[in-house]
């Protein structure tokens, strides 16, 4: 019971937050504001293109079945809590023994509750519209059994189990007393009840005296008709559920493809059509989505409403939406031609950003506010491959304020763009030069194809490669585009930089020491001097970042005062020293680290803010967090697997200085967005969330052990050494560092590894 009380404060300060009161928000901050734009104006009234002229419907299905257990109590509290106020809840309708009504989505209870543990012999089989099903029903026990000894958990695994066993299974009318804006009963199976002397019909007409049920569905023909004519003054509207095309209908025989091609039949017993979203807009077997149907236009024309279903954040359907459901929703409710009348949706929140804050925006401008800079990792990365032309000219498209190149080397000297100096993963080099593979362990751990061991002429020759970092998670990029693109040289990309619509570029520069001492290449100096040629030494247009991870670099740069130095710390660390603080200071003006250093993150769930950010500012260093993506596994549970609520969390709630991601047009999307101020008085805002407060909702005895806190940043790990001569490469020792030397964190070696040479040139002269 302290529990829930707990949780229903929090839900209550979540939802004032969300209705607009935000003053105590942090704003967020940004060094290098975006080219000058026109403020974005005042939202006014969408048109939109639903059947009734209204913004559609968000339906949460089982209340936020996407955290906790579907239609738990605390699904559908925080359903209303963190969606827009008109939000629909949906009530899947179970009967039991005693004819009384619960909610959950499947026939079989055991898929969704403790009941095969606590009544472990009450098993049963069941034909079901032809199928045989075992499992545990809700017809086979009593309403108090049910409420009394069942609890709900989580029934799809890639979700938080933390809150299985504490929430019991609801009762139709424990929902409506959450007063919900409508209210929606769905009833999937109402032949099978009526076959064992239930009556849905019956149950629904008694539950009207009582409480309102704004919509019913069924995917049965028969059971519609039924209430047809008796539902009295209820303003009740009816909604035919189609089933995948190819399943029968039960009360015709007829398959949902063959009803489809009639749709006029449907308008004499119900209002609209619930319909399997890829009735509207199919994908192809390749996940590409073909062309729209005219299904909504044609149900609209017969005055039909159309809703749509299964929509998760955390089920990607289609490569064209890159991994951002927000892109998904937009596709059904800002199409040119049509809008769904309604989403049924396991993450409502998610789908409310979709209707009030990115609908009708394409064409808006980002906020002329001071706010965090886009940045790009290698370009547009996640819809092309890295560091391509067409990855970067996608990225200006997405509307990107400062595009990057990180700079590799040639054997003949040429500076070109690419993520690593290994061509493995980002080219198809293992193709065509796997025996020009090699061993640098002051570079990586493992073997490598190097672009300082091929000429500009050999790596022109390769297609790129189109990174998949979640691929152990089977999530995979556009792969129609996987090789698609040309690899530019850092001249081009100045080039092409300065013709665009950036506010900057970043230049990357790393393996120097290596690069300088063992093949004979001076990156500083091909950087150097392609800025000069490009005359970015001199404009002011556009900003010039150039970071590094070795400090002996960015003093390279440090006479022009025109040049922005960043300093890159590749490790994760819950803290800086003032003296680590001070030390980076002495060599740039900003600080990328991975969102993890910013925010602890454990087993998936937000645990705290760490002082990295204010110790950073206090020092007059910006600060930009690298490692946002959009795909799910990647985003902590308590963003709801949703990127523009972790954008919001360390754009608005930190108040970080620039987002670098692989993803720019939801960034941008983001801050064209109204719903990113959080200052403005508006009925929706994408809310940052606070680390812990989800964690605080399951019980002590469940939760995983706390992990070890990562070290602290020190100033014994920042400063490098000077960089060594450029040397020639016939005059470049043979002798390589052991593979097991350790690195210093800027990836030089440390002096371990030189002492280590050092006795093995003592040692070999002795045994001489």
């Amino acid at each position: 019971m302290m529990m829930r009380q707990l949780f229903l404060v929090f839900l209550l300060l979540h939802g004032a937050a969300a209705a607009g009161n935000q003053s105590a928000a942090k704003p967020a901050a940004g060094d290098i504001p975006a080219k000058a734009k026109p403020a974005p104006a005042k939202p006014q009234a969408a048109q939109w293109k639903t059947l009734s002229g209204n913004a559609p419907l968000v339906i949460a299905r089982g209340g936020f079945s996407g955290i906790f257990p579907e239609s738990s109590q605390f699904a559908y509290q925080f359903a209303l809590a963190t969606s827009l106020k008109e939000t629909v809840l949906l009530c899947d309708l179970q009967l039991t023994k005693d004819g009384a009504g619960i909610c959950r989505s499947d026939l079989r209870l055991d898929n969704s509750t403790t009941i095969s543990t606590v009544f472990p012999k009450r098993d049963a089989t069941y034909s079901v519209n032809g199928q045989s099903l075992k499992g545990w029903f809700s017809l086979d026990f009593t309403m108090d059994e049910l409420i009394s000894n069942v609890t709900t958990i989580q029934n799809i695994f890639s979700r938080p189990s933390l809150f299985d066993g504490n929430l019991p299974v609801s009762s139709v009318q424990d929902i409506s007393g959450f007063h919900p804006s409508r209210f929606w009963l769905n009833l999937q199976y109402g032949m099978f009840y009526k076959e064992h002397k239930l009556d849905p019909a019956k149950f629904i007409l008694t539950a009207l005296e009582k409480m309102d049920f704004d919509y019913i569905s069924s995917p049965e023909i028969d059971f519609l008709k039924s209430l047809n004519g008796k539902l009295g003054q209820a303003k009740t509207k009816l909604i035919f559920r189609f089933q995948d095309e190819e399943e029968v209908e039960p009360s015709t025989n007829q398959t949902y493809s063959s009803i489809l091609k009639n749709l006029a039949t449907i308008k004499s017993f119900a209002s609209g059509i619930l319909v399997p979203k890829t009735y509207i807009w199919p994908v192809s077997k390749d996940m590409y989505l073909e062309s729209a149907t005219t299904l909504v236009t044609d149900a609209h024309n017969l005055g039909l409403e159309v809703h749509a279903y299964n929509f998760a954040n955390d089920q990607p359907v289609s490569y064209n939406y890159s991994f951002d459901p927000t892109a998904e929703y937009l596709q059904f409710i800002d199409h040119s031609n049509f809008s769904v009348d309604g989403v049924l949706t396991d993450f409502p929140s998610t789908a409310s950003a979709a209707v009030a804050c990115l609908a009708h925006n394409k064409d808006s401008a980002a906020s002329n506010k001071k706010r965090s800079l886009i940045i790009t990792r290698n370009g547009a990365s996640g819809v092309f491959a890295g560091c391509t032309d067409l990855a970067y000219q996608q990225a200006v498209k997405d509307g990107a304020d400062i595009i990057d190149c990180s700079v590799q080397m040639s054997k003949d000297g040429v500076a070109f763009c690419l993520d690593s100096a290994d061509l493995m993963g980002d080219t198809t080099a293992v193709d065509s030069f796997m025996s020009r593979s090699a061993s640098v362990p002051e570079i990586q751990k493992n073997n490598g194809i190097f672009s300082f061991d091929l000429t500009w002429s050999e790596i022109e020759s390769l297609k790129p490669l189109l990174a998949n970092p979640l691929s152990s998670a089977n999530l995979v990029r556009n792969p129609a585009a996987k090789n698609q693109g040309k690899f530019m040289t850092l001249a081009k990309f100045l080039d092409f930089a300065k013709n665009s619509t950036v506010s900057g570029i970043l230049i990357s520069i790393e393996n120097a020491p290596y690069l300088a001492s063992k093949k004979g290449l001076d990156i500083v100096n091909a950087v150097s001097s392609a800025l000069i040629n490009a005359i970015y030494d001199k404009q002011t247009t556009q900003k010039v970042l150039i970071q590094s991870d070795d400090t002996s670099v960015l003093s390279m740069f440090k006479n022009n005062s025109s040049y922005k130095r960043v300093f890159k710390v590749e490790e994760t660390i819950s803290d800086a020293s003032k003296s680590a603080v001070d030390e980076i200071k002495k060599y740039a003006d900003a600080v990328v680290v991975a969102k993890t250093s910013l925010i602890s993150i454990s087993n998936s769930f937000l645990t705290g803010f760490t002082a990295v950010i204010d110790k950073m500012h206090a020092a007059n260093l910006s600060i930009y967090v690298s490692g946002l993506r959009n795909e799910f596994v990647s985003i902590p549970f308590d963003c709801f697997s949703d990127p523009l609520v972790e954008m919001a969390t360390y754009a608005t709630g930190l108040g970080v200085d620039g987002i670098i991601t692989e993803y720019p047009a939801t960034a941008s999307a983001y801050f064209r967005s109204p719903c990113s101020d959080v200052e403005a008085n508006l009925p929706f805002t994408i809310l940052p969330v606070e680390p812990g407060s989800l964690l605080k909702e399951a019980q002590p005895e469940v939760l995983p052990p706390a992990q070890a806190p990562a070290p602290a940043l020190d100033a014994g790990d920042i400063g490098d050494p000077p960089l060594p001569p450029v040397v020639k490469v016939s005059e470049t020792a043979p002798v390589a560092a052991p593979a097991s030397s350790p690195t210093h964190p800027s990836g030089q070696p440390a002096k371990a590894a030189n002492a280590a040479l050092c006795l093995l040139m003592v040692m070999l002269s002795f045994i001489i």
